[in-house]
């Protein structure tokens, strides 16, 4: 959601507002202007978003019949999930306390139902009837904490549409890629021979030696008709042939492929640049902090970090309160544009200093101006696809590529003319992308990995946009019940 002078709904804990309190409430009001499509709302502290979320789904003022592509039949929400059996805060609190990786996932599943592949959840599948020859829209949305999906449903084919609430020119595929935070709208057609068949989710894992669950999530589709609605129920249904777990090939072509649908009320790609920024981050380590009572001191804590500052959340006064109040001491508004060091930031062997320093930094913007970001990954303790939100905004995604960026070489690449517009952004593993907005919302925005195992480790950063010269372009007063630490 962009937030449109309502940052105070945005969500994320210490950053627009303080958590609420067991036995709070605190309700979020906001417009949705200039937004359609598939989003989602989820709880943005700790790892409570594990099953804190839903789908958010805007609708065309004027119905189905304003979809720029072809109009659906039925549709469907789809949300791709992970399940522990432990409290998923002791698994946040266990890892924080060692300092060392989270314990990986029990499951995974589809609509919070884990599918027949695991133990006593045969009865736990979700399933999608469909007619022959309609036309579904598939609202996907991957709310999992730590994993990307590689999503496919046997002897079918997809029309992608729309990704993070951003209409696409329709993209034919068979595999579609989500990560962590985005949504993928895509059509699907019923037109394989009647039967039943398997929807199926796989992880995406770029990093080599990293454990994961390595298991796949399934559903049924299953086709029914006016004759009988359960004349293949009884059936084997069919599995897809799923991509191995760390087939970059697949994922980053889809990625990459993908162009947005210039429509009459497109904003057009600014072309001057105010703002230009080299952001590079991935994994590190720090010293073990005191309530670290089991982190090895002689290794450190891994950490995260971006430019080399491993973001520190604020614990008594949240950015936007700070902000709006203009308290001193809690954030600094000395972000680095660029990193400290230049380096191979992809060659593991030229990395001579994985240490990082903690630090609330914050990046000060005027109103309006236009900021070019370029993400750029590392593999500092391992070389790895992140998928980087940026809250209160949507971006273009100018281009993406593989190794270092090299400016030169890269504006040649640039799509100016019809880029994809997302809110979050895959960058590939071992590589770069180049993302470009208006900061025409002005407040406190973080930007952060959506993995949330990296988010209280540091791999976040947040813009602080200035107030606009007119009364509408000023953060107005919180909300007479805005939560308070």
């Amino acid at each position: 959601m962009f937030q449109r002078l309502t940052p105070w709904s945005d969500g994320p804990d210490m950053i627009t507002q303080c958590p609420i309190q067991p036995g709070n409430r605190y309700t979020y009001r906001y417009n949705v202007t200039g937004q359609e499509g598939t989003l989602w709302w989820h709880a943005h502290v700790s790892y409570l978003r594990a099953t804190a979320h839903g789908a958010l789904i805007i609708r065309p003022r004027h119905g189905v019949k304003a979809y720029p592509f072809t109009r659906p039949d039925k549709e469907e929400t789809i949300i791709l999930g992970e399940w522990w059996n432990a409290n998923v805060v002791d698994v946040e609190q266990e890892a924080l306390n060692s300092g060392g990786a989270a314990n990986i996932s029990d499951a995974y599943t589809i609509n919070g139902k884990p599918g027949d592949l695991y133990n006593c959840s045969e009865d736990q599948t979700h399933k999608l009837e469909v007619e022959s020859g309609k036309i579904y829209l598939l609202r996907i949305i991957n709310a999992a904490l730590n994993t990307e999906f590689f999503f496919k449903v046997a002897g079918h084919n997809f029309t992608v549409v729309a990704i993070d609430a951003g209409y696409t020119d329709p993209y034919e595929i068979d595999t579609i890629v989500i990560a962590p935070g985005q949504t993928v709208d895509a059509l699907m057609r019923a037109d394989a021979d009647p039967g039943r068949y398997y929807l199926a989710a796989s992880p995406y894992e770029s990093t080599i030696g990293l454990p994961f669950a390595n298991i796949t999530t399934r559903g049924i589709v299953e086709y029914v008709s006016n004759v009988s609605a359960s004349s293949y129920s009884d059936s084997t249904p069919i599995m897809p042939v799923m991509p191995v777990a760390n087939d970059s090939d697949t994922t980053y072509r889809f990625y990459t492929n993908i162009t947005g649908l210039v429509r009459s009320n497109s904003p057009a790609v600014p072309l001057q640049v105010d703002e230009d920024m080299l952001v590079v981050y991935g994994l590190g380590l720090t010293p073990c902090r005191p309530s670290q009572t089991k982190c090895n001191a002689t290794i450190g804590s891994i950490a995260a970090s971006m430019n080399n500052v491993s973001f520190l959340f604020p614990t008594k006064t949240s950015l936007l309160e700070a902000f709006y109040e203009n308290e001193p001491n809690v954030y600094t508004e000395d972000f680095p544009e660029k990193p400290p060091t230049t380096f191979d930031f992809t060659n593991a062997s030229a990395i001579t200093n994985i240490f990082t320093a903690k630090g609330t930094k914050v990046k000060k913007v005027k109103y309006n101006s236009t900021v070019q970001v370029v993400l750029q990954n590392t593999a500092i303790i391992g070389t790895e696809n992140h998928p980087i939100h940026l809250h209160g905004f949507n971006f273009f995604v100018l281009a993406q590529g593989l190794g270092n960026f090299n400016e030169s070489t890269a504006v040649k690449k640039y799509n100016l003319v019809n880029p994809q517009v997302r809110n979050t952004i895959a960058v590939p593993a071992g590589g770069w992308a180049v993302i470009r907005f208006v900061a025409n919302n002005p407040g406190i925005w973080i930007m952060h990995c959506h993995f949330d195992v990296h988010l209280p480790l540091g791999l976040a950063m947040a813009f602080e946009v200035e107030n606009g010269p007119t009364p509408n372009d000023v953060v107005p007063p919180p909300p007479k019940d805005y939560p308070t630490c």
